[in-house]
């Protein structure tokens, strides 16, 4: 089993909406049991509040459900539980690494849009940007990436 674990900033938007349109593919494919997917946060600001209603609204748009989220920060111990971490920009890569992970010993974390085959390119904050929709589209093309590099 591939466990993944999803990370932006507050794990309200771009985190949160990878994890639940992967889940969503998976289960459409008939391949839930061979990943576990979760989603988390650098920071703490938005620990414990669901998925950001337009980012909520966008996964409904495609029949995605996220009921039951609950925000929470990436921890240490994430390092031994997870095969892998999707940074949605550079930040999230160096804050992990530099705080949680004691410089990503076993290169576990990688680029969301490097498994789109888009390397050096970012998935910018819905938060600021409002782009709800073009964000979903990026998480549809990385997680079709992992889905293909994983399974």
């Amino acid at each position: 089993m591939t466990r993944v674990l999803f990370v932006c900033t507050g794990n309200i938007c771009r985190s949160a909406m990878g994890e639940y349109i992967l889940k969503d593919m998976l289960d459409r494919r008939g391949l839930s049991d061979k990943f576990y997917v979760e989603s988390a946060a650098t920071t703490t600001e938005e620990i414990g509040n669901p998925v950001y209603p337009p980012a909520r609204a966008e996964l409904a748009r495609h029949g995605i459900k996220c009921d039951g989220h609950h925000a929470r920060q990436v921890r240490s111990s994430d390092y031994d539980n997870f095969d892998i971490f999707i940074a949605m920009e550079d930040w999230h890569k160096r804050t992990m690494r530099d705080r949680f992970f004691n410089g990503d010993p076993e290169n576990k974390i990688v680029m969301c849009m490097d498994l789109a085959g888009k390397p050096g390119q970012i998935v910018d904050d819905p938060w600021y940007t409002g782009r709800f929709s073009e964000v979903y589209g990026q998480l549809c093309e990385a997680c079709e990436g992992l889905i293909e590099r994983y399974s």
